[in-house]
């Protein structure tokens, strides 16, 4: 859905004024949230409806600043305000008056005509405004050969710069052990790769970008219709070459994107102690670069599954043990299932219900230290049978006498 942006100013003919800067409401909009974690912004189309302004107030220069004070006072707001630093509402719009200025004001020929005539007089004298041009061609103009600005810049350069490939994403289940101790897994996963055809270039062997007539290399094509209120201006991406400036013929193998989907296998090494929710990142191995740019990553996220018998809680293992009250009440051995494997655990005399016993070093590894571990923890469940023959139900009996006497002898 298009926003539309009116920017309304003090108008000099009727004395008209109102608020700056304010958007109006689209009459729906959608957000389309994508699994990959790269997103790529792209400019959309826009109106503007903009009335006369003073260019050296926009450049914050006196009206007899010099060429070289006027370019610095470019240059600087030029870097302050460009939409690939800035994100603020408007920041598009301001760079693109300031680069609307300078285009005036460093000519000195329609300098001369703005100072006397004012914007009127350079569009009648068709000469026309820095609103017919592209501010990102200018901006990179300017800044080449002092570095640019660390890729910034919507320019036909900046728009044919090589440019890294997306992420891809692969989810892999793993069993209890295989998630505690680690393992070696060979996956299979399908992401775009550089067309062999043309080397990636996207266009048809034997042929050379040229010019899009449609927008003359610029990217981008702007439409203008006169209102009492100014020049309004629709600025959108050319559909002939999709915003790159050059036109080309498609690629038969790839269609002109310069990449085709393939399958590969490759070899992942997963780490002891990872568990539900663990991301590992394999670097280069996501979808090829647009132009030569370099690969994405590749993102493998883990699903464990459960165990019937050990819990995991972090880098402990839970485990519930079962003994008679007879076993609790004398003391036991028994055999308990681990990670390693079946172990004896030692059952102490007199051990109550609930009791947690604790297995040292028979836990999961710390992820990234596989020489140090979790413990397990045994919680001793003692089992009180619900019928008793006559002759344990006898026995219980005088077992419950001789602690009477006991406590009353000990009570004298």
């Amino acid at each position: 859905m298009m926003k539309h942006v009116v920017n309304l100013y003090h108008c000099r003919t009727c004395s008209f004024t109102r608020g700056r800067g304010k958007h109006l409401a689209s009459p729906s909009a959608s957000l389309n949230h994508a699994p990959s974690p790269r997103f790529r912004h792209r400019r959309g189309s826009r109106f503007i409806v903009r009335a006369e302004s003073d260019f050296y107030s926009v450049l914050g220069v006196s009206r007899n600043a010099s060429k070289s004070e006027i370019k610095s006072a470019y240059r600087k707001l030029a870097r302050s305000y460009h939409p690939d630093v800035n994100k603020e509402p408007g920041a598009e719009q301001k760079f693109k008056d300031i680069s609307n200025a300078y285009e005036v004001l460093s000519d000195d020929e329609k300098r001369a005509i703005y100072d006397k005539y004012g914007e009127a007089g350079l569009k009648g004298s068709g000469m026309g405004t820095g609103d017919y041009s592209n501010p990102f061609d200018l901006f990179e103009s300017l800044f080449e050969g002092f570095g640019g600005m660390g890729g910034m810049g919507g320019g036909r350069a900046a728009r044919n710069r090589p440019m890294q490939g997306d992420d891809e994403s692969y989810n892999l289940v793993l069993n209890f052990k295989e998630a505690v101790f680690g393992v070696e897994k060979e996956i299979e996963i399908t992401r775009l790769e550089g067309c062999n055809t043309c080397d990636g270039s996207g266009a048809k062997p034997g042929t050379k970008p040229t010019t899009c007539k449609t927008c003359g290399g610029q990217g981008q094509v702007v439409s203008s219709t006169r209102t009492p209120l100014g020049i309004f201006q629709q600025v959108s991406t050319c559909n002939t070459c999709g915003g790159t400036g050059e036109f080309s013929t498609p690629c038969k193998t790839c269609g002109g994107d310069g990449r085709v989907r393939k399958t590969k296998r490759i070899s992942l090494k997963v780490p002891a102690g990872v568990d539900s929710g663990s991301r590992l990142r394999v670097r280069s191995e996501g979808n090829a670069g647009r132009r030569g740019g370099p690969p994405g990553d590749l993102y493998v996220f883990i699903d464990v599954l459960s165990d019937s018998v050990l819990k995991r809680d972090g880098t402990n293992i839970l485990y519930t043990c079962k003994v008679s009250y007879i076993d609790a009440i004398l003391g036991t051995t028994v055999k308990v299932p681990t990670v390693d494997g079946v172990v004896d655990l030692k059952i102490p005399s007199g051990t109550q219900p609930g009791t947690t016993l604790v297995m040292s070093k028979k836990g999961v590894p710390l992820l990234g230290k596989s020489n140090a571990r979790g413990d397990q923890l045994v919680r001793v469940q003692v089992e009180i049978p619900k019928r008793l023959s006559s002759d344990e139900r006898k026995l219980i009996e005088e077992l419950a006498n001789l602690n009477k006497a006991e406590l009353a002898n000990s009570r004298r």
